[in-house]
């Protein structure tokens, strides 16, 4: 059986992402941090399925968990061929009122977390000579966001480190690509107002907001493809066009 470890698995794009790996016959091992009923809901619901899975919950920003959270995890599933790093935190705000701590924040779960978790999981990786990371940035990576300074950033550094990553590893057979996702309907959009989404809808070529589903969906065909590595592939309706 393929195994897969998804970050940040308790809602939005990290459920639809376990549940497309599930379906397609992978174990799925859910990493949680504050979402520990909704993580254990969604094992049960795949277990009931017929599948595997089990969750797991760490602070990404702790070398001591992250290494604790995949102990824990290879004990249960093995090998992981395939790691999602898909959790993420956002601040939206003007940068001149951002304390020093909240920018830290946003840097030590979006980039120190996908750091520890891309370290750990390479162990076993460079080891069986085969593997697939898969990491999520944000269109906002790409192109930036009025206040949202911090994320837009920190979802840059995410974008580099997966082009460095997929040559630094590509020889020892393990592949690293990258999710750019628009605007979707996750709960760290649920701040928006009716006239945003609106706004948003409209300078979208498709003239609507994406899934994650869509995403999800997107995260499998990265991390399956044999011959794709270091791309950002942008599921964003053509926003940035």
């Amino acid at each position: 059986m393929k195994n897969v470890l998804i970050t940040g698995a308790s809602g939005g794009i990290g459920k639809a992402a376990v549940l497309a790996f599930a379906k397609q016959g992978y174990g799925v091992a859910l990493h949680y941090h504050t979402g520990k009923q909704s993580a254990e809901k969604t094992a049960e619901e795949i277990r009931k399925m017929g599948g595997t899975a089990e969750s797991f919950g760490a602070d990404l920003t702790s070398e001591k968990e992250v290494e604790e959270m995949f102990r824990q995890a290879e004990k249960t599933f093995g090998f992981f061929s395939v790691l999602v790093n898909n959790a993420g935190v956002d601040w939206k705000g003007l940068l001149t009122d951002m304390t020093l701590q909240e920018w830290e924040k946003v840097f030590a779960v979006n980039c120190t977390g996908t750091f520890l978790c891309c370290r750990r999981a390479l162990r076993s990786m460079v080891r069986e000579h085969t593997g697939s990371i898969v990491t999520v940035s944000s269109i906002w990576g790409e192109v930036g966001a009025s206040c949202e300074a911090a994320y837009s950033a920190s979802k840059a550094a995410v974008i580099g480190l997966t082009k460095a990553l997929a040559k630094e590893v590509g020889p020892a057979g393990v592949r690293v690509n990258c999710i750019s996702p628009g605007v979707i309907d996750t709960p760290m959009n649920g701040d928006l107002t009716e006239d945003d989404l609106s706004a948003l809808r409209g300078e979208t070529p498709l003239m609507r907001i994406g899934t994650p589903e869509e995403v999800a969906d997107a995260v499998l065909f990265l991390a399956e493809h044999p011959f794709i590595t270091g791309q950002v592939l942008g599921v964003n309706g053509g926003f940035s066009l």
